[in-house]
C-alpha cells in the first residue's frame, strides 16, 4: 500500500505539471473568471481522467490499443481542439477592450458549462487514453491487476494532481488583481492560439505513419500530449 501511495502520488503530482492545453486553460480561467470556476473545469478533467482510467482497465487490451493509435480519433479530436480555438479567437476580435471585466460565474448552469468544457477538451484528446493504458500495462502486473489496488493507486494519484490543481489556481487568482481589461484579451486570445497549436499538433500525429511494430511505452517523457 505505501509503495502504490508514493507512486500514485508521484505521477498525480507530475501530471499536474504537463504542458498541454488542459494545463494553460486552468491557468486563464482562473485569472479571467476565479477560484471556483476553475475549480468547476479542473473537476472536469478529472472525470474525464477517470472514466478513460476505467475503460483502460475494464476493456480489451488488443481492442484498447488499436484505438489509441487510430488516426482517425486524432483527427477528429485535433478539428474539434482546433475549430474551438478558431471560433474563441475570432469572437475575441469583435470585444472591445472596454466591455472586458474579470466577471465570475453567478449561475449554476455557468459552472457546469465549464465542467463540459474541462471534461470535453480532455476527452477528446485520444492521447489520455493511450497514457492510462501505458500506465496499466507498465504497473498493473506490479500490482497483480488486483480491482480494489488499481483503483486505490488511481484515487491517489488524481488527488494528488488535484490538490496540486487547486495550488496552481490559487497562485494564478493572485494575478487578477494586476490584470487590465486589454491584459484580460491578451490573457484570452493566448489561451486560444494554445487550443489552435495542440488541435493542429493532434491532427499532425494522426496523419503521421506509425511504426507497426512499435511496442507501448511508458510515457514519462513525451507527454505533452497529456494535459
Amino acid at each position: 500500500m505505501l509503495d502504490d501511495f508514493i507512486t500514485g502520488i508521484s505521477l498525480g503530482f507530475f501530471l499536474s505539471f504537463m504542458i498541454g492545453p488542459v494545463f494553460f486553460i486552468l491557468i486563464e480561467t482562473s485569472i479571467t473568471k476565479g477560484f471556483k470556476a476553475a475549480v468547476a473545469f479542473d473537476l472536469g478533467v478529472i472525470v474525464a481522467d477517470a472514466l478513460f482510467f476505467a475503460i483502460a482497465f475494464f476493456s480489451s487490451f488488443r481492442l484498447i490499443n488499436a484505438i489509441k493509435d487510430d488516426p482517425a480519433l486524432f483527427l477528429f479530436g485535433g478539428i474539434i481542439m482546433l475549430t474551438y480555438g478558431i471560433i474563441s479567437f475570432v469572437r475575441l476580435k469583435k470585444v472591445q477592450v472596454d466591455t472586458l471585466q474579470l466577471s465570475p460565474p453567478n449561475l449554476h448552469r455557468d459552472y457546469l458549462n465549464l465542467f463540459a468544457k474541462g471534461f470535453l477538451l480532455n476527452f477528446i484528446n485520444v492521447g489520455v487514453l493511450g497514457f492510462w493504458l501505458a500506465i496499466i500495462i507498465t504497473l498493473g502486473p506490479k500490482m497483480d491487476m488486483n480491482t480494489e489496488r488499481m483503483f486505490t493507486f488511481f484515487g491517489f494519484a488524481i488527488t494528488a494532481y488535484f490538490v496540486t490543481d487547486l495550488i496552481k489556481i490559487i497562485l494564478a487568482k493572485q494575478l487578477r488583481r494586476k490584470l487590465t481589461a486589454e491584459n484580460i484579451l491578451k490573457v484570452k486570445k493566448v489561451s486560444s492560439i494554445i487550443l489552435i497549436v495542440f488541435g493542429l499538433f493532434i491532427m499532425v500525429k494522426g496523419v503521421l505513419p506509425k511504426n507497426e511494430n512499435e511496442t507501448i511505452k511508458l510515457p514519462f517523457s513525451n507527454l505533452e500530449q497529456e494535459k
